[in-house]
């Protein structure tokens, strides 16, 4: 047991100091370049802090224009002139842009009958439209426009300095100057009192001395806009001095302690002496556990074959990724033992436990690769094995099943797209965690690829579930509808395939896919028509909200509300009514009517639109009377909303035709008028609800006329059929005479 004891403790003895070792090798990796400089004044800390200093020295200092000068100095080019001219299109696109912005304001001001807003809107539109004429016209007019933005500029720079002057203070207490110019003129901070630039200038008062030529041609020239807010004007204003200065800049020793710079400085040498005896200690560590492991083994495998029976269990592409996961715990953890050495706390217990607590997990984790290096270092005496490992890995059998993915081509190339999306998706979501701004990039990318992408997927796994479902009834013996071939897709052959055994059933398929296409059409269609006047009745309501409104726009504003709201009445009325007409659970109060008399009535009712519309209204009915029996409100609603239709969507300058006409036991009545709109061929679709003649859907229609006088005529056993012939529009009624 003694023997045992001995050699643990010699295990680990031998791994603390290798990995004390391997901690120093790795601080000189990532700090040595940085700390083994000759001194600070050679560091990356210092440049950043000179080049600082000399940018705002320029500024500050050397710089002698004021706000008036710089801005007489502002040039403006020929190609400034074109790029301000053309920034947002030609002038054709910029009219045709300013032209959209007014339109609808204006023609709401015409609705509403407030012809001073239209006025005024109109008035600063054509001003807009002038001066963009005039930008095309003229460039002295352009270079106006540029120089009042560079004037503009040279000010926002001048305000901008003060949030840099303190900055400036604290550098200037550091950093010495004497400088010439070109003229002679001296710029210095030194209170030279009949001394010479010398006398400051030596080892003696400065820790560092720089030639300011040096610096000027580093710093101020392309770079003084990584230590202030970018101003592109004053900047090019300021360059174009080119102004030469000959001097020194030093860093003299008298500089409180409590500078910045003099912190910075302290602290650096501290770190590098820091490191320089971490590194000897590291050697001398390494050292020892060479001289250790030359003199006896001090690594013992014996007594792990339980666990490397165990360890052979797990995957072997899982065991490669342990031993890669274990060499990253070792990087980090001797990385962390490094930062604890060098930057050690104050607290003498924290600084003990902190280090101590880093080299026990870094000596762990040696431990651990070592083992696990050995175990892999067995597959050297037997390939066989690790080929037959090898299958049994995960990555194996991913292959093998990517490679079935991949028997179809496109299915293959389509997964490892969506996944890669999926995937990308996901990373950025994790970006949000980290920093909450970024959610702007991923809603971005949410909106352009994750709602497509999660789109398709529930598409093609609905289509597959449809197959699925499709084959489960064939199997069964159940004759269902077909499956829509979509595309060229093993998806798409593989309903064809499952289709050519239900041909028998595709007409009913067809008027399914058709239900369902009418219906997305309705719900648009509804959501539509119905948004528009609420929209409407919203926006204004808001309008009457302003105060101090003036009493003739208070008015239009009311009159447009209650247009708005009694056209969403009509609208909401006849969905209601469809709806009870499609239910059919609305009662009928039938008797006896006159139907000539009754579309008498329906033609009285729009004397005035007719007589003011452009149409020649032809009506032919017999003497005698022609009697059904019928609910006289609702056929009357029949004939209202044919009327209507007439007058909405006939073409302007033509004739209509009413007829009623007895025909053996029916009543026959015939609506003929010409189409302002081209109809398509499908004449079931115009009885479909909210289904229009004017596509566009700009007309005062609900597109529910024609679906529910059917449904009328329907529930008094009779037909509404329509017939199309070009753009002659004829609907033929036909209800059970009464003598």
């Amino acid at each position: 047991m003694a023997i045992k004891s001995k050699s643990r403790l010699r295990f680990i003895i031998w791994t603390i100091l290798i990995a004390f070792g391997l901690s120093g090798m790795m601080a000189i990796l990532t700090r040595g370049s940085n700390y083994l400089q000759q001194d600070y004044f050679k560091s990356e800390e210092y440049g950043y802090r000179i080049d600082q200093f000399v940018s705002l020295l320029y500024v500050f200092e050397l710089n002698d224009l004021t706000a008036e000068e710089m801005k007489k100095e502002i040039v403006v080019s020929s190609e400034e002139i074109e790029e301000h001219r053309t920034r947002y299109g030609n002038l054709g696109d910029q009219i045709s842009s300013i032209g959209l912005q007014y339109d609808q304001q204006i023609q709401d001001a015409i609705d509403s009958g407030n012809n001073a807003v239209k006025e005024a809107l109109i008035n600063e539109r054509d001003k807009k439209i002038a001066d963009i004429t005039e930008n095309f016209n003229s460039d002295e007019h352009v270079r106006a426009k540029i120089i009042k933005e560079k004037e503009r500029k040279v000010d926002e720079f001048f305000q901008d300095l003060q949030q840099y002057r303190r900055d400036y203070a604290i550098h200037d207490k550091a950093f010495k100057f004497y400088l010439k110019d070109e003229d002679g003129k001296i710029f210095t901070n030194l209170d030279m009192d009949g001394k010479s630039p010398a006398d400051f200038f030596n080892q003696k008062e400065m820790y560092h001395i720089h030639d300011y030529s040096d610096l000027q041609q580093q710093s101020v020239s392309g770079n003084f806009e990584g230590y202030m807010l970018y101003n592109e004007v004053a900047e090019q204003i300021l360059n174009k001095q080119n102004k030469e200065f000959t001097g020194e800049i030093g860093v003299a020793k008298s500089t409180p302690l409590k500078n910045p710079l003099m912190q910075e400085y302290k602290e650096y040498q501290k770190m590098r002496i820091l490191l320089i005896a971490y590194t000897i200690a590291s050697v001398a560590a390494l050292l020892a556990g060479y001289v250790m492991a030359r003199r006896k083994p001090v690594i013992a495998f014996a007594g792990l074959e339980k666990w490397q029976s165990r360890y052979d269990r797990i995957p072997i592409d899982i065991r490669a990724a342990i031993l890669l996961a274990s060499g990253l715990v070792l990087a980090l953890a001797l990385t962390l033992l490094s930062e604890q050495f060098i930057y050690f706390n104050q607290s003498i217990i924290n600084t003990v436990v902190e280090l101590g607590s880093a080299l026990f997990v870094s000596a762990v984790m040696l431990s651990l690769i070592m083992i696990q290096v050995k175990f892999f270092a067995d597959y050297r005496n037997d390939w066989l094995k690790l080929q037959t490992d090898w299958r049994k890995s995960i990555t194996y059998k991913l292959y093998d099943a990517a490679k079935l993915a991949f028997l179809n081509t496109s299915i293959g190339t389509q997964l490892v797209l969506l996944l890669g999306i999926v995937f990308f998706l996901g990373g950025l979501a994790a970006g949000v965690l980290i920093e909450p701004m970024f959610i702007l990039v991923f809603g971005t990318a949410f909106l352009l690829l994750g709602m497509p992408v999660l789109y398709l997927i529930f598409k093609k796994a609905g289509y597959f579930n449809q197959i699925v479902d499709n084959a489960q009834e064939l199997a069964a013996g159940k004759m269902g509808t077909d499956l829509k071939v979509k595309g060229r897709s093993i998806l798409a052959r593989h309903a064809a395939d499952v289709n050519t055994l239900r041909h028998a059933v595709k007409t009913s398929y067809r008027e399914q896919a058709k239900s369902e296409r009418l219906k997305t059409e309705l719900i648009t269609n509804v959501s539509h028509d119905l948004r528009t006047p609420l929209t409407s009745i919203i926006t204004y309501t808001e309008l009457l909200k302003t105060p101090d409104l003036a009493v003739e726009d208070r008015n239009a504003y009311v009159e447009i509300i209650d247009r708005k709201s009694k056209r969403l009445k009509v609208l909401i009325d006849d969905l209601f009514e469809a709806s009870k007409m499609a239910s059919g659970s609305i009662e009928l109060n039938k008797e006896k009517v006159d139907l000539n008399q009754l579309l008498q009535q329906a033609l009285a009712e729009y004397n005035e639109a007719l007589a003011e519309s452009s149409l020649q209204l032809r009506v032919s009915q017999p003497e005698q009377p022609v009697y059904a029996f019928v609910d006289g409100q609702k056929i009357w609603r029949v004939f209202d909303n044919l009327i209507g239709n007439i007058l909405k969507y006939s073409l302007e300058q033509t004739r209509v035709y009413i007829s009623v006409k007895s025909e053996q036991d029916k009543a026959l009545l015939v609506f003929k008028n010409v189409t302002k709109y081209e109809l398509g061929e499908d004449l079931e679709e115009l009885f479909e609800r909210f289904k229009r003649g004017d596509q566009s859907r700009h007309t005062e229609g609900s597109g529910l006329g024609l679906a529910i006088a059917k449904s009328i005529v329907d529930l008094h056993d009779g037909s509404l059929d329509i017939e199309i012939d070009g753009d002659l529009f004829k609907v033929t009624v036909k209800l059970e005479k009464m003598e």
